[in-house]
């Protein structure tokens, strides 16, 4: 059995792991808005004002910090007036990138922020910068967080909403190397610099720009953002024309032409996409070296707003819809994550899980009127407590807890720690598929009370939750802790998390 030691100096603390890191992406892609969010005011499904209600209530549950939409590629075709005023007058539109279906519109502006208000979540507004104009995003931004009397203003008095709404967070483009345009970095950057200008501050609403930046490790087209934004070694006075930039990654085990079922694969494809999951952790220091280079105070943050597991779709699904299912493999790739992100946390100031409902690593899965969480959810409502928390520095010290997949070695054990309000927080993954670890927390600086924790894990890594078994893969109450001279040991069982947490002295 693996043995290691976890230490973690609880009076010493480092970077607040912010909220945003908790973020979620809802794009007009498959059952995502249509028959996730909205139902229609019409629907027997409750709701309120179209918007499905046991959603809105099992989320809630999560303490979303923020939701990305519209897009996601969908973005770059989405012209914002064509989602306003009485659903029966909006034009119809083709959604190209995903399943070539029609869009009706019903689901826009007035919609998305009456869902995140029910949500209690900040919006993050992703803006059409691939076939739009610098005008129409410009006029989006004024119909939405400006007060007093204006065109956009006006217009949106007309259509129901008197006072402007708080919207802090705006996406200048999508991948705009790829679906948002098939940009090259340079012509780009020159874009994002004209959008943001463009994209005004009104009242008291001030805007955090986030220029679309690059795909997994490509970190030339991050210091090309960074050289447009800071003026790095010329005698201009710096401006920031954007507060954050984007970066995309999934975890994928196979190619991208046959990526492999959701749940049906062996311990190496398991393995695999462990590697893959950790891959991050590289991608996102590595951006950062360049980022530190022409902004060492971190004034600009790093926006990691798509990440999860992509698999082959589930079989008779529309292959443009992008429903997989989900299971206990899914949920130890979003734990590990979180722990890497925890460890960034000076820098990465927000990530968006690929999707929240019915697409991809998504939170709820519904099918007409029942509704199924998942077992990543679990995992974002079990380490919560990390939002806004003060992190605390984990040194792993193990010999053992690793295993040699293809030519990499894979370290399967994950830590991390916080404190808030008085509690310190750890979450704890064996990435192991057949061997527990014995897990001792070296906890020095302050002494703890007593310990609770839950741990989530089934019998198999293929185990995933239906309408007829929802709690297939749920969280359990963990009682085997042991109190030590040392702080406390556990022996973490295969293939699990845990979350444990403690009152300090």
């Amino acid at each position: 059995m693996p043995n290691a030691t976890a230490v973690i100096n609880l009076d010493i603390e480092g970077p607040t792991i912010s909220r945003h890191l908790y973020g979620h992406f809802a794009e007009h892609l498959g059952r995502c808005i249509y028959g996730g969010f909205w139902v229609g005011e019409d629907s027997p499904v409750p709701n309120e004002g179209g918007i499905r209600l046991d959603v809105v209530e099992a989320l809630r549950a999560l303490d979303i910090p923020n939701l990305r939409w519209p897009g996601g590629c969908f973005a770059d075709e989405y012209h914002w007036k064509d989602g306003i005023g009485p659903r029966e007058q909006r034009p119809r539109m083709v959604n190209t990138h995903w399943g070539d279906v029609e869009e009706n519109n019903h689901f826009g502006t007035h919609e998305f922020m009456a869902l995140c208000e029910l949500l209690g979540t900040e919006p993050y507004i992703s803006g059409n910068v691939g076939s739009g104009t610098v005008q129409e995003m410009s006029e989006w931004v004024e119909y939405l967080t400006r007060d007093g009397d204006s065109p956009m203003v006006r217009l949106r008095k007309a259509n129901g909403r008197e006072a402007p709404w708080r919207v802090k967070y705006w996406g200048i483009g999508n991948e705009t190397w790829g679906c948002g345009g098939n940009m090259r970095a340079e012509y780009s950057a020159d874009l994002a610099r004209q959008y943001a200008t463009y994209c005004r501050d009104h009242g008291d609403n001030k805007l955090y720009r986030i220029a679309s930046g690059a795909s997994d490790a490509d970190y030339k087209w991050t210091e090309t953002l960074m050289q447009q934004i800071s003026c790095f070694g010329c005698e201009a006075t710096p401006k920031n024309f954007f507060q954050g930039l984007s970066v995309h990654y999934y975890t994928i085990a196979g190619p991208w032409e046959a990526k492999g079922s959701a749940t049906v694969f062996g311990t190496d494809d398991y393995y695999r996409t462990m590697v893959q999951a950790r891959r991050i952790d590289r991608i996102l220091a590595g951006h950062s070296t360049v980022m530190d280079l022409y902004d060492p105070a971190r004034t600009v943050g790093l926006v990691l707003d798509e990440w999860g597991t992509w698999w082959d779709v589930e079989p008779g699904t529309n292959p443009g819809f992008l429903f997989q299912q989900n299971t206990l493999r899914d949920a130890l790739v979003a734990s590990t994550h979180f722990d890497i992100f925890h460890k960034h946390a000076a820098r990465l100031h927000m990530a968006n899980i690929a999707q929240t409902v019915n697409v991809l690593q998504a939170m709820v899965l519904t099918d007409g009127d029942a509704l199924v969480l998942t077992p990543t959810y679990h995992v974002f409502e079990m380490n919560k407590g990390h939002q806004d928390a003060t992190s605390l520095t984990v040194h792993l010290n193990t010999d053992d807890a690793r295993r040699t997949v293809g030519d990499t070695e894979l370290e399967t054990l994950s830590v991390s720690a916080s404190v808030k309000d008085g509690q310190v927080l750890v979450s704890l993954s064996n990435l192991d598929a057949e061997e527990p670890a014995e897990v001792t927390l070296d906890l020095r600086g302050r002494g703890i009370g007593t310990a609770g924790a839950r741990i989530l894990t089934a019998d198999r890594l293929q185990d995933h939750n239906t309408p007829e078994a929802p709690a297939a893969v749920a969280p359990r109450p963990f009682d085997d802790i042991k109190v030590t001279e040392r702080g406390l040991s556990l022996t973490l069982p295969p293939h699990s998390f845990l979350t444990l947490r403690a009152p300090l002295d």
